[in-house]
């Protein structure tokens, strides 16, 4: 139970500061806030300070940001639909923003003491291997990428090899880095014999390797872990739109209270359990950060397209969308995004019983 209520606090918190972040940014650029509360349902505290209410309500489960001239047109100068483009853009961008720093700040505090970080070096070839030398591939070199994405954490080398199609021989792209000098190599799917003398087959390399840390090279890490939560995020979108993953293998926020709660139970100790707890919530807070921006109706990154949109129109034939028609647009993405988290939250409810 203590697991199903530390992740309903994380994205309480994770929402609550995406919220926070367009109202910082509001108040920024001048424009005026009607009400800014943390959580939902009924207020348990309020207080009007200026132009703006503040509450707090008492579902700990987000929060929202009411600005003036948000979904409909306002005279008031201080209002949304009165600023300019950057100043809407500023604000629009600020929740995601807030939680992909969120999320490498959590991921700074859990390496603030790491006495070292895993890397991608050859570190072994197989005595079989076809390209070995310094014109092929050598041990000590580097893996930055294969077939073209970037290998950011040692982690990514299997990932990259499962996630990217590859031709039917298996060849893929390597990008290495030996000393100062970045080589392409292209490497191809191997047949070797193992110790119990089956065949199997292999790129024939091996790789492993530690960069001994310091303050440097955490906050280093910690970008790039973060830019790989978002490269995680990307490539699952790409399999949904490729077919390779389908829609049972979306999960909502059942689906993930169940696997933190999972995650906790398999720690072993209550330290492994938070660390570990709070490396996902960090892995959700870049999620929410990317998934906000996707130019989908109703999410911040549809707000951001029609901004564009309307930007162009105004540029192109002097007029702009009219604010009543992207209203309509938004709660009509407003609603197909609840019916797929309704039907997401009812396959993972089905998995939980089944």
């Amino acid at each position: 139970m203590i697991y199903v209520i530390v992740a309903i606090l994380i994205f309480g918190v994770l929402i609550a500061l995406h919220e926070a972040g367009h109202f910082l940014a509001a108040k920024a650029c001048g424009v005026r806030v009607n009400e800014f509360s943390v959580g939902m349902g009924p207020a348990i505290f309020k207080k009007k300070k200026g132009d703006t209410l503040y509450a707090l309500r008492a579902l700990p489960v987000g929060g929202y940001c009411a600005m003036e001239g948000e979904d409909e047109a306002s005279d008031d100068p201080a209002a949304l639909n009165n600023q300019g483009f950057w100043r809407k853009l500023f604000i629009f961008a600020a929740g995601a923003a807030v939680n992909f720093l969120a999320g490498c700040v959590i991921l700074f505090f859990l390496y603030i003491n790491a006495g070292g970080f895993y890397v991608a070096d050859i570190v072994s070839l197989h005595p079989d291997f076809p390209q070995q030398g310094e014109s092929g591939v050598m041990v000590g070199d580097r893996i930055v990428a294969i077939n073209g994405e970037r290998v950011y954490l040692q982690s990514d080398v299997d990932l990259i090899l499962r996630a990217v199609p590859l031709d039917e021989d298996g060849t893929i792209t390597v990008k290495l880095r030996r000393g100062g000098e970045t080589l392409t190599r292209t490497l191809t799917l191997q047949t070797y014999t193992g110790e119990d003398g089956e065949p199997y087959r292999a790129y024939g390399f091996s790789y492993g390797g530690v960069e001994e840390a310091n303050l440097w090279v955490r906050l280093k890490y910690t970008v790039l872990n973060a830019i790989d939560f978002v490269r995680t995020v990307r490539l699952s979108l790409q399999m949904l739109i490729t077919g390779q993953a389908g829609l049972q293998d979306l999960s909502g926020p059942v689906g993930i209270v169940s696997t933190i709660t999972e995650v906790g139970n398999q720690s072993k100790t209550a330290g492994d359990a938070v660390a570990n707890i709070a490396y996902f919530a960090a892995l959700i807070a870049v999620n929410l950060a990317v998934m906000n921006l996707l130019p989908l109706p109703a999410l911040d990154g549809g707000r951001i397209l029609f901004l564009v949109l309307n930007a162009l129109a105004t540029l192109l034939f002097r007029r702009s969308i009219p604010a009543k028609y992207e209203g309509y647009v938004h709660i009509a993405g407003l609603v197909l995004l609840l019916g797929l988290m309704a039907v997401i939250t009812f396959q993972d409810v089905w998995k939980l019983f089944s």
